[in-house]
């Protein structure tokens, strides 16, 4: 389903772009990020929050996991907190898209940190535990962070265009 999701954010992002009238490196960065917290986050944690919590037995046996675990619940709803932060990021910005990126990669990054130990400890090579699910917990906080950072390099590269634009022009009298 990660796919599925990624398409969508690729596909939504270049076709906003196409109906831009303005295509600045900040702008590309900015459609990005938002397509990629508002599906890839917003979106895709909200369906993992409902598998974990409405198939928790389904998803324990992808994960490789014995079904009935309570802790399944739990996961599910911290999915479902930053499902909506993500969509939230589609009305709030700057800092909040910050803040979201922040606690969704501590999260993620954490979960394949575990991913990784029980693949050591047990051998546990089930594709919700060393394939996608891994694969996602690592590339999908690294994709953010990286629009993020290209985000705002770019936003302060182009106040400060501005800014010596206008300090360079002649005061009227």
């Amino acid at each position: 389903m990660i796919y599925i999701f990624l398409m969508v954010t690729l596909i939504g992002a270049v076709l906003q772009l196409l109906l831009s009238k303005t295509r600045t490196k900040n702008r590309i960065f900015e459609v990005f990020l938002l397509w990629f917290l508002v599906v890839m986050v917003g979106i895709g944690s909200i369906w993992t929050f409902m598998g974990h919590v409405f198939m928790a037995d389904i998803v324990a046996a992808m994960i490789g996991w014995p079904a009935g675990s309570p802790f399944q619940f739990e996961v599910g709803i911290a999915n479902l907190s930053y499902g909506i932060l993500g969509l939230l990021c589609w009305k709030f910005r700057d800092n909040f898209w910050t803040a979201t990126i922040i606690a969704l990669s501590t999260f993620y990054l954490g979960a394949a940190y575990g991913h990784i130990i029980n693949i050591m400890q047990t051998g546990n090579i089930a594709a919700g535990n060393a394939g996608y699910a891994l694969y996602g917990d690592i590339l999908v906080p690294i994709a953010l962070i990286c629009l993020l950072i290209a985000y705002k390099v770019t936003a302060k590269k182009q106040i400060e265009k501005i800014t010596s634009e206008d300090s360079s022009l002649p005061e009227s009298t």
